[in-house]
């Protein structure tokens, strides 16, 4: 204990005697310090004198106080806002403002505050902040190290240091591309609580500036504001401030490299509805072309984006526009398969008829030779000639039964009762060019019911797409911007608008 006290002491005596001998020199020499105005002020005594005592390990006003810490920045530029990385960079002024006793020094004329290089800030005490969602931050040292300090006579000390940060900023990918994100900076103190230090913005609501030449490609820098936070850790609680960015995209690049020509991609794939419905190359290529290029424009989309689990507003759109061209394609082929179980149809009511044919004069043949017998043997006797035609199609059976109204019966499945003679009454049998001339209409009204199905032609569904599909995506495209449009529009409060004092 008493070797360390003499020590000490001594080591104070050589200091005196150091600092005094060069103020004797400085101000031996012949106008020194005259130029600057400052007559026999010897500045490097003064910064000498300052180290006499002093330790850097220890705030000021240790076991006191706390140290207020003012903090301000200028953003000089923001260079990148990232949504794969989830983080932004940007290049900033960042000054601190505290004030430490141990360096007040008797003001004079023309000497307020001394301004020194970075050299002398690694021989004092200076806060130990941190960013709090820093990723990556360095010093710029061309040619020097970007950094000062300035000390006032009063012992307020300014320290500003040139800064580029990229620091995390979690965003929101709901409303993509017409969204805005709120991307922040925390400043902390690293160790000390706010039992030692407080961090409070200088200058209040001007203390973050933002340069009017920051600009991004695809974002605009609407505006800031400034939080003052007591961060409760395991450790204890700590003063922190916070900056929140709001920027809001641009949406130039995503209309122009993605929703018109989805959109015109939908729109070609509607010409196939006014091609013949026997072009199947033409129509088929046109509508997988169509729903392949949709495919590649959504995957180069997202591949730019992160996997994110949500639904993003570009998606809806994509969805949909996606949705229209394969419905196009699906159009086509349900044109087809109608057209093909018409034609099936057409070709067993032609082989029935046929058939029908067939029958019908054997059994013509027939009823003349019954008739002629009946009127030689048995005048009153009743005859009947029966023509039995199995048709599983119910259409068929339907239209068959309309061919053959008009007094005739059926027995069984669709069996046709031929009024050669009299069936129970006493009138006498009509003769046979009576019967054909009587079966002609139903048999044209037959073939013209069978070239619909369900009351619909298949060139009926080329002309309601021709309507129905403009009008829903014209619809779609209403209800999609106006929908996004309004509820992306969102300012957070108390924001501080670039370019507004």
């Amino acid at each position: 204990m008493g070797f360390n006290l003499v020590y000490y002491v001594c080591h104070v005596i050589c200091s005196l005697i150091l600092t005094n001998t060069m103020s004797s020199a400085l101000l031996s020499s012949p106008g020194s310090n005259d130029i600057s105005g400052l007559g026999d002020i010897n500045i490097s005594a003064i910064l000498n004198s300052f180290q006499m005592g002093y330790d850097k390990r220890v705030r000021p006003n240790y076991g006191g106080p706390a140290v207020n810490v003012g903090v301000s920045m200028f953003i000089l530029s923001i260079s990148e806002l990232s949504e794969v990385g989830m983080d932004f960079t940007l290049d900033m002024y960042f000054r601190q403002f505290w004030r430490d006793p141990r360096l007040q020094f008797e003001r004079r004329k023309n000497l307020e505050k001394l301004v020194v290089g970075a050299e002398y800030i690694n021989l004092i005490w200076t806060p130990d902040t941190f960013f709090v969602n820093e990723k990556t931050a360095y010093f710029h040292k061309a040619t020097t190290e970007n950094q000062f300090l300035r000390i006032l006579h009063t012992g307020e000390i300014l320290r500003s240091i040139r800064l580029t940060i990229t620091a995390s900023c979690p965003m929101d990918l709901q409303y993509f591309p017409m969204d805005s994100q709120l991307c922040y900076i925390e400043i902390e103190s690293f160790g000390y609580t706010m039992n030692d230090i407080r961090y409070e913005w200088n200058d209040g609501l001007n203390s973050v500036q933002v340069s009017g030449d920051v600009s991004l490609p695809q974002f605009k820098v609407l505006g800031h504001r400034q939080k003052t936070i007591e961060a409760s850790l395991s450790t204890g609680n700590y003063s922190r401030l916070a900056c929140e960015i709001q920027f809001v995209r641009s949406m130039g690049y995503y209309l122009i490299q993605i929703y018109i020509p989805s959109s015109l991609i939908v729109v070609i794939s509607w010409v196939s509805f006014w091609l013949n419905r026997g072009a199947t190359p033409a129509r088929v290529g046109l509508g997988v072309t169509t729903v392949l290029t949709m495919t590649t424009l959504i995957s180069s989309t997202n591949s730019a984006l992160p996997k994110i689990s949500y639904v993003k507003s570009i998606d809806v759109y994509l969805a949909a526009c996606f949705f229209m061209v394969f419905a196009s394609l699906i159009e086509y082929a349900s044109v087809g398969y109608m057209a093909k179980r018409i034609q099936m149809r057409k070709n067993r009511f032609l082989a029935i008829q046929k058939m029908a044919e067939q029958k019908k004069n054997e059994a013509l043949h027939s009823s003349n030779a019954n008739i002629h017998e009946a009127s030689n043997a048995e005048p009153n006797m009743p005859k009947q000639t029966e023509i039995r035609i199995n048709m599983h199609d119910p259409l068929l059976r339907r239209n068959a039964g309309n061919m053959m109204r008009g007094g005739q019966g059926f027995s069984g499945s669709t069996s046709r009762l031929l009024p050669g003679v009299n069936h129970g009454g006493g009138s006498h049998a009509r003769p046979p060019e009576e019967l054909l001339l009587h079966q002609a209409p139903p048999l044209l009204q037959c073939k013209k019911n069978l070239q619909k199905m369900g009351g619909i032609s298949p060139s009926d569904i080329d002309k309601y797409s021709r309507v129905l599909f403009p009008v829903s995506f014209t619809c779609f495209n209403l209800m999609y911007w106006i929908i996004y449009l309004n509820i992306s529009e969102e300012i957070v409060p108390d924001l501080v608008l670039l370019g507004s004092s």
